[in-house]
């Protein structure tokens, strides 16, 4: 897996994963919150497989 991810793009993925999983504890206490996982995930690991499928790169080499 080559990173494809730039720092930009990692620090939304980051705040976007933590509001949505937020959802889980706070405001309508719903499990759709833990969708929140997956940006979070892929900015820890620095890849996202829809940008490999869809030929994207934010890493700006």
């Amino acid at each position: 897996m080559e990173a494809n991810i730039g720092k930009t793009d990692r620090i939304i993925r980051i705040v976007a994963g933590l509001l949505l999983l937020s959802l889980v504890f706070v405001g309508p206490q719903t499990l759709w919150g833990l969708v929140g996982l997956i940006p979070l995930a892929t900015a820890f690991i620095n890849f996202c497989p829809a940008y490999k499928l869809l030929g994207m790169d934010t890493l700006g080499k």
